[in-house]
């Protein structure tokens, strides 16, 4: 196997393309970039999809003069700020984080229950919201959901770049 590895022109010893960093650098590194190491809160986007929901179905209310129409609209949002916070406690909660590889089994675990919660309470809808305007409905979910763009492209803009050495 040797041979026919040189015979290709293959390089047998594993050379990484990185230098690991010593602690010291590492520290100069992070002192030099702390904004690219910024973290967001999970329960920002939550709180934000919220208000976002509420601004809707106010809006829905008073642009229609039917409650039901601003009830309608607050459901929708309803359906993607519960599931998106059940998310994020499931995510950040520290018991899958024990297990090995529990972080990512826990993220594709607390996604699908997100997706489950979510297609439940819109098949849940007609029989929670009285004189359900759907129109109403996806404009509050299709509004409330985009926060989850607003919040990335917020997040990316604040970044800066990472200066080099």
């Amino acid at each position: 196997m040797k041979a026919e590895a040189e015979a290709r022109g293959e390089d047998l010893e594993f050379k990484p393309e990185f230098k690991p960093l010593s602690a010291e650098e590492a520290q100069a590194w992070r002192q030099r970039n702390p904004a690219s190491l910024s973290v967001v809160s999970l329960w920002r986007v939550p709180f934000w999809q919220a208000v976002v929901g509420g601004v809707v179905a106010l809006a829905a209310w008073l642009f229609t003069g039917r409650p039901s129409v601003g009830w309608s609209a607050g459901y929708g949002a309803l359906a993607v700020v519960v599931p998106a916070a059940l998310f994020a406690r499931g995510v950040s909660s520290s018991f899958m984080r024990l297990l090995p590889g529990g972080a990512m089994l826990g993220f594709f675990v607390w996604e699908l229950v997100k997706i489950a919660l979510t297609v439940a309470m819109l098949f849940a809808a007609p029989r929670l919201v009285e004189a359900l305007s759907w129109l109403a409905l996806l404009a509050g979910f299709v509004v409330t959901i985009k926060v989850y763009w607003l919040a990335l492209v917020l997040h990316s803009r604040r970044r800066v770049p990472v200066k080099p050495n």
